[in-house]
């Protein structure tokens, strides 16, 4: 149990939240602590409270003030060692802010064996064995996975990023042209990292081939489309899971259409409203998902099966599936078209 400099976590009340996020990134506590000019403590905030915002309808021109949690669990500065590890413990936290009986924040008590147990690797699964239909003639002779962007293979991108996000442990799900996949993996011990391969003998959906994960696998484990260009940091997801434990998490994008005409309501014959060119924000699935091994029951080994029918199983049995927004860069490289924006966007973003 340590007691750290709060100075590198603060941020003050009004501050745009894209500022706030910068400091939400700072290892290792990973959380924000909002202060007026006096140092009295305001609220808190994290990763997670920024993306329950998105879903609540806020968005990225508001303060820091809208999206903090305003009654963050603190406690005096003369609280006793024990007393405070008891709270840590009983509330699941890593931090507790301690602050004078004005309420002005002085220290940071962090708890570093919860801050080391809860970044320990989880598994990553990726999704590479489609035919990449839509990409036809590209995916004659290449899978889609493996078409390059900015002269790497996608699927390249995407464990290099997973591997900055702390992951080691890698299955990939292969069937079509599996052999260019693994020839140019392999193990992964030229990455540093340990590749297992699922073998799919017919296509099997997009979570169907998760069956074949072995049953020594008791954590929740992160699983991607294997043909996504994201700037997400896919550590986030399962922090974002972790703090809510459902048995499913799916990540998901804003997409906003934009309606180029003047859309019109009418009752009948009679006029009764009218809209110049309408734009409307609906949440599309991102293709990132974490998943608690314990809902695998459901899938049916002579079915394919792709996660949204999973995650629906698992609602009818009752379990609770949460979803968690995506900001970010994020871009699905499944038609021609947008595979070749990602040929420029994905340069222009430095990547």
């Amino acid at each position: 149990m340590d007691r750290i400099d709060p100075s590198p976590y603060l941020v003050y009340s009004g501050m745009p939240i894209m500022e706030a996020l910068k400091v939400v990134n700072t290892p290792p506590v990973h959380t924000a602590f909002i202060v007026d000019l006096n140092s009295s403590l305001k609220g808190i905030l994290t990763d997670g409270d920024f993306r329950r915002g998105l879903l609540n309808g806020l968005d990225l021109d508001n303060t820091v003030d809208a999206f903090m949690k305003s009654d963050p669990i603190k406690a005096l500065t003369s609280i006793a060692t024990e007393d405070a590890v008891a709270l840590l413990r009983s509330k699941n936290l890593a931090c507790l802010p301690l602050v004078t009986r004005h309420n002005r924040l002085v220290t940071l008590l962090i708890d570093g064996f919860f801050l080391h147990e809860r970044n320990k690797n989880n598994t990553a699964v990726i999704m590479a064995g489609g035919k990449g239909s839509r990409l036809y003639p590209l995916t004659k002779d290449c899978p889609k996975p493996m078409l390059r962007v900015g002269g790497k293979p996608i699927l390249e991108i995407i464990i290099e990023q997973c591997i900055k996000a702390g992951f080691s442990k890698f299955y990939i799900s292969v069937n079509y042209l599996k052999e260019h996949i693994i020839d140019y993996f392999g193990n992964g011990s030229n990455m540093r990292i340990a590749i297992d391969y699922l073998f799919e003998d017919q296509p099997m959906g997009t979570a169907g081939s998760l069956q074949l994960l072995p049953k020594s696998i008791t954590k929740p484990f992160l699983v991607l489309n294997g043909d996504l260009l994201t700037t997400f940091d896919y550590s986030h997801a399962i922090r974002f899971h972790d703090n809510h434990k459902p048995v499913a998490t799916m990540c998901v994008r804003e997409h906003l259409t934009q309606i180029p005409f003047g859309v019109v309501q009418a009752e009948g014959h009679m006029l009764v409203g009218f809209e110049e060119k309408p734009s409307y924000r609906q949440f599309i699935n991102a293709g990132v998902y974490v998943i608690d091994p314990s809902i695998l029951h459901l899938l049916n080994p002579n079915i394919p099966t792709d996660m949204p029918t999973l995650l629906a199983d698992a609602q009818a049995s009752g379990r609770q599936v949460m979803v968690c927004p995506i900001h970010e860069y994020w871009l699905d490289i499944g038609r021609p078209e947008t595979l070749n924006t990602a040929q420029y966007e994905w340069i222009n973003l430095g990547r």
